[in-house]
């Protein structure tokens, strides 16, 4: 049985500490190997990081703003700064918000910074799941991270809400009537449901507080713990990176952690709060003292919600007045269809997809370089077509503020924006797949005949024709380093009376049949099986590239 060395009199009580902590726990060793982890240097992956900083930020501005804010719904006449509401009854939430805003030195700058970074945190989580939907990133072994990350992005929707309804303006106030409103149309559970959400009648005297609390508390440790999952996925798994020469299937070559990567964070961190406290200083956002206080029987005009439920709000106005009496209850299609089964099926699509393309691949290894979009026409048209709908409905959201700005009737503009629902997905998915096929044609004919230098030469015969050369390892190692899953034909030999899986090699077929074959020879063929083989499939063959 060994003794415990002792620490020599010579160290510090810090260094003693760190040395008796060492002993017990894998600090050190832990600490070095993490320290050093890699990470690729690509713009891309900063968007994960835009979403981790606003949330940073959201956080130190949000927990100044709590001692300022008063949650509660008990009315009194206005008796501060802003004199055109003197004497108005408002709720202390609201009178609140104003004297945050107008009286507190910095409020209005705290306050705006802390919408600002709101949006763009959303905006960060959107766009990195869309990065790593077009790029694959979800295959195995990252389903249960995309899985978190789907519900980071429901969470930050339902945080941006709650903390947009904590104002108790008018705008606010319509948002949470439309709320309640979608709520009610659910059949049989809807009166219960805002019955028990906002405390009794609408507005009752219960939901700014409720609000209040789930958008300091619940959400944000939700938040803040899944966030601390991700990362710990991101780290176990390794991060994925794009193919470039000496970069694998089984390999991750980047920047350590720290110093350097650490340093282009930080920077990182320090240009987003300058730009959001820029943007606070310069762009108005939210004034409240203009919307006035919430009344239910008033509606503001020419103004719109955040654009990340904007298309919630478009939905809503584009969907015909549809209405069914079933067993003496009252379906009101028009609201449960845009407000309830739109998102529900939104995330339901979200959640499943990794799973549906694995189910048209069948079982596959563990896939750690990205896709070039174009390399998965359909996966990427998909993704298009998805972002012209949301785009659709944002634009029907803000329909009476365009037919205001463009002098059109209202009613030319919903039944336009009613077609476009159904006609630009179906272009935009078209255009985009036959986008990628171009792309693709161009990559081969860049293999096949070399790069464009710009030089034009006379051929023998007198003619004109532009100079080429070879394409760098580089360039050519990006081209030619894909994944490309071939359809499934399964259960469908000739000796079978029946066919299985018609639907699933059918859809098979749909989603990986078009695809521009790359000229490759034998032997490159076997170095991009080497490169693209999942760890363990090829031992003793890591450094190859």
């Amino acid at each position: 049985m060994s003794e415990e060395p002792r620490p020599s009199r010579r160290q510090g009580r810090g260094e003693r500490l760190v040395t008796a902590l060492d002993q017990r726990l894998p600090v050190a060793s832990a600490g070095r190997e993490f320290l050093r982890k890699a990470f690729p240097d690509h713009w891309s992956f900063l968007l994960g990081e835009l979403a981790l900083y606003s949330l940073l930020i959201l956080v130190l501005s949000g927990v100044w703003l709590t001692f300022f804010f008063h949650p509660d719904m008990a009315e009194r006449p206005y008796s501060g700064s802003y004199l055109p509401l003197r004497g108005t009854l408002t709720t202390e939430a609201y009178a609140s918000v104003l004297h945050i805003s107008l009286d507190v030195r910095g409020g209005l700058l705290v306050r705006q910074v802390h919408h600002w970074a709101a949006l763009v945190f959303v905006a960060a989580i959107g766009v990195h799941l869309l990065r790593v939907f077009l790029t694959g990133a979800f295959r195995r072994p990252r389903e249960v991270n995309w899985t978190i990350g789907v519900t980071l992005f429901l969470l930050s929707l339902l945080e941006g809400f709650c903390g947009y309804s904590l104002p108790d303006d008018l705008l606010s106030g319509t948002g949470l009537r439309t709320s309640q409103g979608i709520v009610l149309s659910i059949p049989v559970l809807g009166t219960y449901l805002a019955f028990f959400v906002f405390g009794g009648q609408f507005p009752g005297h219960e939901i700014i507080s409720r609000l209040y609390v789930t958008h300091i508390l619940l959400v944000p440790g939700l938040l803040l713990a899944l966030v601390g999952a991700h990362l710990t996925f991101v780290v176990y798994h390794k991060h994925t990176q794009w193919a470039e020469p000496g970069r694998t299937n089984r390999n991750v070559i980047g920047k350590p952690l720290v110093p350097q990567y650490t340093a282009k964070s930080v920077g990182l961190f320090f240009v987003l709060a300058a730009v959001l406290a820029a943007m606070a200083a310069l762009f108005q956002i939210n004034p409240v003292w203009s919307f006035g206080p919430y009344r239910a029987d008033q509606v503001s005009l020419d103004a719109q919600p955040d654009w990340y439920v904007g298309y919630l709000e478009g939905a809503l106005r584009l969907m015909p007045g549809w209405e069914t009496d079933f067993a003496g209850h009252t379906i009101v299609w028009d609201v449960l269809l845009p407000g309830v089964v739109l998102p529900a099926l939104l995330f339901l699509v979200l959640y499943g997809y990794p799973y549906f393309e694995r189910w048209l691949t069948g079982p596959r290894s563990e896939q750690h370089l990205c896709d070039r979009p174009r390399n998965q026409p359909t996966r990427t048209a998909l993704g298009a077509a998805a972002v012209s709908v949301y785009g659709v409905l944002l634009l029907a959201g803000g329909q009476d503020v365009l037919a205001y700005l463009f002098g059109l009737p209202v009613e030319f503009l919903t039944r336009t924006l009613r077609t476009a629902l159904f006609l630009v997905p179906f272009l935009t998915y078209h255009l985009t797949k036959r986008a990628c096929l171009g792309l693709q044609a161009a990559d081969r004919r860049r293999i096949l005949e070399g790069g464009t230098t710009g030089e034009v030469r006379r051929t023998a015969g007198g003619g004109y024709e532009e100079a080429h050369t070879l394409l760098s390892r580089e360039e050519a190692y990006r081209i030619l380093v894909r994944d490309t899953p071939r359809p499934r034909a399964e259960g469908t030999e000739a000796w079978r009376w029946f066919h299985r899986h018609r639907l699933r090699n059918a859809l098979s077929r749909w989603y990986f049949a078009r695809s521009v074959e790359m000229p490759a020879t034998a032997w490159e063929r076997r170095r991009i099986e080497v490169v693209r083989a999942a760890p363990g499939e090829v031992p003793g063959r890591e450094g190859e590239s």
